[in-house]
């Protein structure tokens, strides 16, 4: 997993204590869905969700910023133990250093994951800045890591798990499931 990596990468991973997540694009497929009566429909891959699971039990916190509003969200992260949770923030990356004065954490110890312009700003300021492969263009330029996995699928459980092996925890969780 790690062998697609310079090691200036693995060794920015070393250091994550804080893993940020864009919403649409990244932990759904970015698509807009409405019942007739307005109301939105979101849906969430179930890989991400253990993904984040597994970085909590490494010890790793977890965040979502998403310029979006939705109920659906908020109750993903409920589910999946994601303490922080900013929504309806177009500025993420004032959203993000607001995240980094609650919570002690910085630049150097985050990671975040988003697909569009409005996550550009927080990929270019963090420790590893991550995107997926059917992320905009120059969001792709500019971010030090691209998953493999499109956005919605599984691409946060990639970062995760990629995380996790940087720092030598993956192995000892996933045997937890043998």
């Amino acid at each position: 997993m790690l062998e697609k990596l310079l090691p200036a990468q693995v060794e920015k991973l070393t250091n994550i204590k804080l893993v940020v997540f864009d919403v649409d694009g990244i932990l759904n497929s970015g698509q807009l869905n409405f019942l007739a009566d307005g109301r939105e429909i979101k849906s969430f891959s179930i890989l991400d969700g253990l993904g984040i699971k597994l970085l909590h039990k490494g010890g790793i916190k977890s965040a979502i910023i998403t310029g979006r509003r939705s109920p659906q969200v908020e109750l993903r992260a409920e589910a999946l133990g994601i303490t922080y949770l900013r929504q309806g923030r177009e500025d993420k990356l004032i959203a993000l250093e607001e995240l980094w004065h609650e919570t002690g954490f910085g630049p150097d110890n985050t990671a975040y994951i988003g697909d569009d312009l409005p996550d550009l700003a927080a990929i270019r300021r963090v420790s590893f800045g991550a995107t997926v492969p059917n992320g905009h263009w120059f969001v792709r330029e500019h971010a030090d890591w691209i998953t493999q996995t499109p956005g919605g699928q599984g691409a946060g459980r990639e970062l995760c798990e990629l995380i996790l092996a940087a720092q030598g925890k993956l192995d000892g969780l996933l045997k937890e499931y043998l």
